[in-house]
């Protein structure tokens, strides 16, 4: 999966999941409908935790060298 792609599923993942906790919190549904999106707000979480488990190991991989992991000091430039 390209890197544009993860992101983009990240952001979608994050905008629905968004809007079901507000649906939820407004209280205007049934049981039956916010079991549903609880279930899917289960979903949706564990794809962005997937996503940002795939980040983190991307950047560990870009920040080894030599064989050895170094951390490096990040600027915002």
């Amino acid at each position: 999966m390209s890197r544009r792609k993860s992101a983009s599923q990240f952001e979608e993942a994050m905008e629905e999941l968004e809007k079901l906790v507000e649906q939820m919190e407004r209280g205007d549904i049934s049981l039956e409908e916010s079991l549903k999106s609880f279930e899917r707000g289960i979903k949706l979480t564990r794809t962005c935790q997937q996503a940002l488990q795939d980040a983190e190991q991307k950047v560990h991989i870009l920040l080894e060298k030599n064989g050895q992991q170094t951390l490096e000091p990040f600027t915002d430039e």
